[in-house]
């Protein structure tokens, strides 16, 4: 006998058949994890590069039943990215998830003399699984790539959100809480003595926003810090609230590192002040006119200001902005600087050098910023300032020069 089923019936049939089918093909692609699994964090040490100075952190699965053993990578970037310098620096370079063997990610940290350490977690097989799947969620190709931020969206901030993802309201965790600091103060700590120039460079950069104190919660933009967070944490179990940590394990300890050398910027500041405090004065004793030291100077002024510019208004980091070195740096000095010479001054330099010299006073309320490496700069365009001006007196304005001419006919 031949049954006749309805048109609608067969849709909605294949319909779930098809949408069954899709269920097991996804739960086949992540299997299921035995009781021997383990769920890690592993926080790694600051390494020798920039973008490694501040550490790092990977969640790590792996299961010697199933053999799986997969570490999960958020701070993975690609130098063949298409326009890769102008993207780092507009601050809109993807950054996506990669997934490999923790050894062979190990073995490099190691080659760079990184610390490695691991943090087991106190995780149900349930919980582990949801956190296996969570994780291999992200790096399908549609989900694995990612804006990155330095402060707000890194390596380490995932971490805590795979976590939450995974724990739902058993996990009790509050962000590190253990001190209250700016982010430029975060940043100070690991790079104002191991990397001074690139913390002068970094403090130069940012602006106003990285003067907030940063949240518990963003206070893990660190690895260290999100280590620490994690070890404080608790999470619910059949046997009432017990630490999110179980044991803690060193992987690799790296040997200690050389200190940087004597060329601090503190250092070459202060030599350059008292270069150019005894050259002005020499100047000034012997009354010699002569700006080339200041077209120098302040061309490389002008050039950071717009420099600064670029990245306040140009990029997208977030914390560019407000940037209250353009006191100092102020772009207009190239080219302005070239308007004068030892033979002709516009009769409204004058008025931009006071101009300047109010920036001046104003930017002097931000000296700490780049703990104090910047009294030495504002000291040199001080005295730079100073002494221009004290020339002008001596120079005929531009405006005499070209018009005398004209000027004498009239009256003869």
């Amino acid at each position: 006998m031949r049954i006749n089923i309805p048109r609608r019936f067969r849709s909605i049939a294949i319909f779930l058949f098809v949408f069954l089918l899709k269920i097991a093909t996804a739960s086949a692609q992540v299997p299921l994890l035995s009781a021997e699994s383990k769920a890690s964090l592993v926080t790694v040490g600051p390494g020798q590069e920039l973008y490694s100075g501040f550490g790092h952190s990977v969640l790590w699965i792996y299961d010697p039943v199933t053999g799986v053993d997969r570490a999960y990578n958020y701070g993975t970037f690609s130098f063949g990215e298409g326009n890769f310098y102008i993207k780092f620096l507009r601050g809109t370079l993807p950054y996506s998830l990669s997934v490999s063997e923790l050894s062979l990610q190990a073995a490099h940290w190691q080659m760079e003399n990184r610390s490695i350490s691991e943090q087991i977690l106190n995780l149900s097989n349930s919980q582990k699984q949801k956190l296996f799947e969570f994780l291999e969620k992200n790096y399908l190709p549609e989900n694995r790539e990612y804006q990155y931020k330095f402060f707000y969206d890194n390596c380490s901030t995932r971490m805590s959100g795979a976590l939450q993802a995974a724990c739902g309201d058993s996990l009790i965790y509050n962000g590190y809480t253990k001190e209250k600091l700016s982010f430029r103060q975060w940043i100070d700590r690991y790079a104002y003595k191991q990397k001074p120039w690139a913390d002068f460079g970094m403090d130069l950069a940012i602006g106003a926003p990285s003067d907030e104190i940063a949240t518990a919660d963003q206070a893990t933009f660190l690895p260290d810090n999100m280590a620490k967070a994690f070890a404080d944490a608790k999470v619910k179990t059949a046997k009432g609230t017990e630490p999110l940590v179980l044991t803690t394990q060193p992987i690799f300890t790296a040997a200690p590192t050389p200190p940087p050398g004597f060329f601090t910027p503190a250092v070459c500041f202060w030599t350059l002040a008292v270069l150019v405090l005894a050259f002005t004065y020499w100047q000034i004793r012997k009354e010699k006119i002569n700006f080339l030291l200041d077209k120098i100077l302040f061309s490389i002024v002008g050039l950071a200001g717009w420099i600064l510019l670029l990245l306040w208004f140009g990029t997208n980091h977030g914390v560019t902005t407000w940037n209250y070195d353009i006191l100092w740096a102020f772009p207009l000095w190239l080219p302005v600087i070239f308007v004068i010479s030892e033979k002709k001054k516009p009769y409204w330099f004058q008025f931009f050098l006071i101009f300047y010299g109010f920036l001046l006073l104003c930017a002097t309320g931000n000296a700490t910023k780049h703990n104090f490496v910047v009294i030495p700069i504002l000291l040199i365009l001080i005295v730079r300032v100073y002494y221009i001006n004290n020339s002008l007196s001596k120079i005929p304005s531009g405006e005499k020069e070209y018009g005398s001419g004209i000027a004498n006919t009239k009256n003869d």
